[in-house]
């Protein structure tokens, strides 16, 4: 895993296997709290659950961090704030989104959606956006299916994240 660095707009930081993506999810999850909403982006198999990984471990909330696509929504509970986690890739629009009702819990919730960008942007205007890269003509380890590089690109959109510094602790 490589550090985060400043690369124009956005951190950036590359992840070469699960373990660092779910570390570099652990790092951004420290600067997280009640009311952030993460838009998360990239291909399928990039990563985006794995990454929500390690924010849940930064929450400290209960339970695996699973991929929430057959139930849209998923609430893991924590001493802390909440993680919502969605997955947004089967979703229209944002009348979809607006049937799940993922407002009622954004004050008290970390709120991660998959696939959202193009959805979502609605919840709030202070957010993340989090693009995931992997080159998706690398060959796969058979035994490994979830390993290769991936870069994790981070832009904050609104007041709440123009501080943000993800090259420190």
């Amino acid at each position: 895993m490589t550090g985060w660095h400043r690369d124009g707009q956005a951190w950036c930081a590359t992840a070469r296997d699960a373990d660092g993506m779910r570390a570099l999810g652990a790092d951004l999850g420290a600067h997280l709290a009640p009311g952030d909403v993460l838009i998360l982006d990239g291909p399928l198999g990039a990563g985006k659950t794995t990454f929500t990984q390690g924010i849940g471990v930064a929450l400290s909330v209960r339970g695996a961090v699973t991929s929430p696509t057959f139930v849209i929504a998923r609430s893991h509970p924590g001493p802390g704030p909440a993680l919502v986690h969605v997955d947004a890739y089967r979703l229209r629009g944002s009348v979809e989104v607006e049937d799940l009702d993922l407002d009622a819990d954004l004050e008290r919730a970390v709120t991660v959606v998959e696939w959202g960008a193009g959805k979502v942007e609605g919840l709030a205007t202070d957010r993340l956006e989090v693009l995931i890269r992997r080159d998706v003509g690398a060959p796969v380890d058979l035994d490994d299916p979830s390993g290769g590089e991936r870069t994790v690109l981070v832009r904050g959109v609104g007041p709440r994240w123009a501080d943000l510094r993800l090259d420190r602790a």
